[in-house]
């Protein structure tokens, strides 16, 4: 479906946005977000901001929007964090974490009472991460603690293969450093949060009180962002403004295809009475 006319896009009661290449990319909001979030926020709809980079923490979210324009508190911004230190309290609430991931991943963990180790005779669960300071140390802990001592189980953040930067470029996310861990050990990674997973839906459902079925999930990737609709029964919003194109869509098996297509975010707004500007 193209959410181009008037008159295709249903009324929600809440919104959930992935961020970057839905509502910026790099340092500047993409043509159409800030009109979108204010006239969302004047009809008293619930916002929500989802990202399944582990970088950064919500708090970074939420100054980085606030500081283009888009005034965010904490409370609306969530992260593949979540769901990862979620399923680890639930699942291995005693286990000796080895966290490859950067300062917010370490900091999650600690915040919960979560148990860190890099003695691979000690880990019990091996976390990989979007990791701009993975090295051959941290290989070699994770190969020791999954094929040495044939121990530990492994995990990842979240699915996906690259962050997206503006001009077309962007950076190996965890997938890669997941695979290469596999690669190794022939170890197969098997829990994956963030987005597609449930995990992180639930847990926003249960702080927000967000209902699936009156919902739409926005973002620009199908593995991720149209699959998180498809397996938390939310409606599913692709916006062409990131990763995928027109040819990707095309291609996609009937399994990823989106409920709505948009070309920009405020296409969400058509059957409003606003002015769309170029901006």
């Amino acid at each position: 479906m193209s959410a181009v006319a008037t008159g295709l896009v249903p009324d929600f009661d809440s919104y959930v946005f992935d961020l970057d290449g839905t509502i910026y990319l790099g340092e500047a909001l993409l043509p159409g977000a800030a009109r979108l979030i204010e006239g969302l926020r004047e009809r008293g709809k619930r916002v929500i901001f989802c990202s399944n980079n582990p970088t950064k923490r919500p708090e970074d979210y939420a100054h980085k929007l606030t500081r283009l324009g888009l005034p965010t508190p904490v409370s609306e911004v969530y992260t593949s964090l979540a769901a990862t230190v979620s399923w680890i309290r639930r699942e291995m609430p005693d286990a000796a974490v080895f966290p490859i991931g950067e300062t917010p991943l370490v900091e999650a963990l600690a915040a919960a009472g979560i148990a860190v180790s890099d003695d691979p005779a000690r880990i019990d669960l091996v976390v990989s991460s979007y990791d701009r300071t993975f090295d051959y140390r941290k290989l070699q802990i994770a190969f020791d603690a999954l094929w040495f001592h044939r121990r530990a189980r492994l995990v990842t953040t979240n699915p996906d293969r690259f962050c997206p930067f503006p001009g077309g470029h962007g950076e190996p996310d965890a997938a890669c450093i997941t695979a290469a861990i596999t690669a190794g050990t022939q170890v197969e990674c098997e829990a994956v949060f963030g987005k597609p997973s449930a995990d992180l839906l639930r847990i926003i459902a249960a702080e927000t009180g967000l209902d699936p079925a009156t919902s739409v999930m926005v973002g620009d990737r199908l593995t991720t962002d149209v699959m998180f609709a498809k397996n938390t029964g939310m409606t599913a919003a692709l916006v062409l403004t990131g990763e995928t194109d027109r040819t990707m869509l095309d291609a996609a098996p009937s399994a990823q295809r989106p409920d709505l297509v948009l070309a920009r975010i405020d296409d969400l707004l058509v059957d409003t009475l606003t002015p769309r500007s170029a901006s």
